[in-house]
């Protein structure tokens, strides 16, 4: 029988979201990005992701802008490019689990203002964590792409994706993307998986990984032969290290068979000519640390996502602790299986990452037990796949442990929408407003300030050059 034609591969530029969120801290501000739009949207990327994940938390905190704001200046400069965000199920954008008004609104809006695809994963992999944006983004005519959390562990079998991608398609999403935060997949592995994944289910599949651990571009041309349908890739300046294979590379790769995505070199050129300065600058401020850059293949002994890393450096160097960090690297894997041996992503890596820093520094293992540790032990984050050690819920919750929940958490949850609406109604200049003050109460309030001040300044200005006065 003749093989099956295979499609050119579709690529999905990750540079205006997990590239500088992995290198530079999401610190590339809405003006950087701009000016090389009307480029990028020649290029034929599958989707852009450029919104989502750290890119609204840091926006507001650090850059004082508006994500929204940015959200609809890179929608009216993408005219032919999807744009496409990442969506941490019922935390949304936060760190705790919201009420579904809250996670529908989100999502409402964000479609509302630009996005077409949101990808949506959970920590613990929990699909009662997802249904709700799933719903609510087919019912906003978005594109709902459902990521699977990648891990090992005995009880991560190929059989265990499989019957999660069936239950993904039966969910309604789109697409399905294994998302490999820690650069844990390696290539045959990868064949592996697409493979199955291919048998198992209709929807496409795309591989999001990160360089991390050295291995990923040759994990996606063996997902692409496998039949793998999206690669997501980062423009060369701010590709490698802790961040995706570089766009140009992965097209070459590519030239000349049926996969190749058909980019223009030149044109990629001219965009990886653009971002080069920022690079340079990040690395001269330091901004971008030359660790993250390298290949770390303790990453696949660990499991540790280069985020996760550099969060356990700083609290280590905050209490003069340095010296720990072989140890907590080797608390870490054992932390992970007393809470039921979650994929380590947002939030679940920084949740077990404190908890080894501090059962290292006590010196006794659970001596202090966070509150994000307490909650992953009392159900709040969601069924893991494994349960949970005895010895350590006796310890840590002693007989608050008769207060451990088996429904999903947000089923708890009362409708939350108004009553943040009210909180904050003194800043509200737009609907968007209540959402970003519902993820980050005190970060949004204090850019609400700011935002005001500035209007202010404008609006004195103004009033000054009417009165003939020029302001130099």
């Amino acid at each position: 029988m003749a093989e099956k034609k295979r499609k050119p591969v579709k690529i999905t530029e990750t540079i205006l979201r997990d590239a500088h969120q992995s290198l530079i801290a999401t610190r590339m501000t809405t003006e950087q990005m701009l000016p090389i739009i009307d480029k990028m949207d020649k290029v034929g990327y599958n989707a852009v992701e450029c919104w989502g994940g750290a890119t609204f938390d840091a926006s507001l905190r650090f850059l004082k802008e508006d994500p929204w704001d940015r959200l609809r200046k890179l929608k009216a400069g993408f005219k032919n490019t999807k744009l496409q965000m990442l969506f941490r199920g019922q935390n949304i954008l936060g760190y705790r689990p919201y009420a579904d008004d809250v996670v529908e609104y989100f999502v409402q809006k964000s479609i509302a203002n630009g996005i077409d695809i949101i990808r949506i994963f959970d920590c613990l992999n929990d699909l009662r964590n997802l249904q709700t944006a799933v719903t609510a983004t087919n019912k906003e005519k978005g594109h709902a792409q459902v990521a699977l959390s990648y891990t090992l562990g005995d009880a991560y079998t190929l059989q265990y994706w499989t019957d999660m991608a069936k239950k993904i398609e039966e969910m309604g999403a789109n697409s399905i993307c294994i998302k490999d935060m820690a650069g844990l997949l390696t290539p045959y592995k990868a064949e592996e998986l697409v493979k199955s994944l291919k048998k198992a289910t209709k929807l496409p599949i795309e591989l999001h990984t990160h360089y991390t651990s050295g291995v990923a571009s040759m994990t996606y041309l063996k997902a692409v032969e496998a039949g793998c349908d999206i690669i997501d890739t980062a423009m060369s300046p701010f590709a490698l290290g802790t961040s995706q294979p570089a766009t140009e590379v992965m097209a070459e790769a590519f030239r000349g068979t049926e996969m190749d995505p058909g980019f223009d070199q030149m044109l990629l050129k001219e965009i990886a000519d653009y971002f080069r300065p920022m690079r340079e600058e990040a690395l001269k401020s330091g901004l971008m640390n030359p660790k993250v850059l390298g290949v770390d293949i303790q990453t696949l002994l660990y499991q540790v996502p280069g985020g996760m890393l550099s969060n356990m450096v700083s609290q280590l160097k905050e209490q003069n602790a340095e010296d720990k960090y072989m140890d907590v690297l080797e608390e870490i894997p054992r932390v992970r299986k007393d809470l039921g041996e979650p994929p380590l992503v947002t939030p679940s890596s920084q949740i077990v990452g404190t908890q080894a820093v501090f059962n290292v520094l006590m010196g006794e293992r659970y001596k202090v037990a966070t509150k994000e540790t307490k909650d992953v032990l009392l159900g709040k984050y969601g069924q893991t796949v494994k349960p949970f050690d005895k010895k350590v819920i006796d310890k840590v919750l002693g007989d608050e442990k008769k207060n451990a929940i088996t429904c999903r958490y947000a089923d708890l949850l009362e409708p939350e929408l108004h009553k943040i609406e009210a909180e904050m109604k003194q800043w509200k200049q737009q609907d968007e407003d209540v959402l970003s003050y519902a993820l980050f109460p005190q970060v949004a309030t204090e850019f609400f300030k700011y935002r005001e001040a500035q209007q202010t300044k404008v609006d004195a200005s103004v009033a000054d050059t009417k009165n003939g006065a020029y302001p130099v």
